[in-house]
């Protein structure tokens, strides 16, 4: 699973990429974004405008893995970052327009399978340009941290896939889903489903590379 990702990009390169409109964050050009951390997305309001906001890193945990191995409730759901199987129920129902969002990235990284550990980076190349990860958001109220209590805040998550034979040596599980063509950008946040679900694939080989080992990629 990837659990963390870098942005080394400003808010002008995302808003071109992604054809935002209403953008009203104020973001570094550079970071680190780890689980429920807030992260820049890119979705369409609810005026239709597609708008440029932020959200908490962690989509709402399936019912069955909150309760503790004694059978209690769990006190929190800190999310889950990493989507895969979208024809489970729990996920279909944030398959819609509505729901999808794009999640600029940089970087990604995942922990080897060798030692859980270790880090490997990966991007397009060395210089790291921008990408999308295809997403999906909602709001949702729930107990995210202790100290928090009960809030109601716009979370997301990004799909996942089959790991290209880039990744594969490093992590066999999965790999995120990622976007490069504006062509691809709009199936994404305004095809019907049958047509959108396809983009659920593997990066090709050659449009992905190592970029750095065992270190925060900013």
């Amino acid at each position: 699973m990837c659990n963390l990702y870098n942005l080394n990009m400003t808010q002008a390169e995302i808003r071109k990429l992604g054809n935002v409109i209403r953008d009203t964050i104020n973001w570094p050009d550079a970071t680190d974004i780890y689980p429920d951390y807030a992260a820049p997305i890119v979705r369409t309001g609810e005026d239709g405008v597609r708008e440029l906001v932020t959200a908490r890193w962690g989509m709402p945990t399936p019912p069955q893995y909150l309760v503790t191995p004694t059978g209690k409730p769990k006190k929190t759901d800190p999310g889950v970052t990493n989507i895969r199987n979208l024809n489970s129920s729990h996920w279909r129902r944030w398959t819609g327009v509505e729901c999808r969002c794009l999640v600029p990235v940089t970087s990604f990284s995942e922990n080897t399978d060798a030692d859980r550990s270790k880090l490997v980076w990966f991007a397009i190349n060395d210089n790291r340009p921008l990408a999308f990860a295809a997403g999906i958001w909602t709001p949702w109220t729930s107990v995210r941290k202790l100290k928090e209590g009960i809030v109601t805040t716009d979370i997301f998550g990004f799909l996942t896939t089959e790991p290209n034979a880039v990744v594969l040596p490093y992590h066999k599980k999965a790999m995120p889903v990622l976007l490069f063509k504006p062509e691809e950008f709009e199936v994404w946040m305004n095809a019907p489903w049958a047509e959108a679900k396809a983009l659920q694939r593997p990066l090709p080989n050659d449009m992905l590379k190592v970029i750095e080992r065992g270190s925060p990629a900013a």
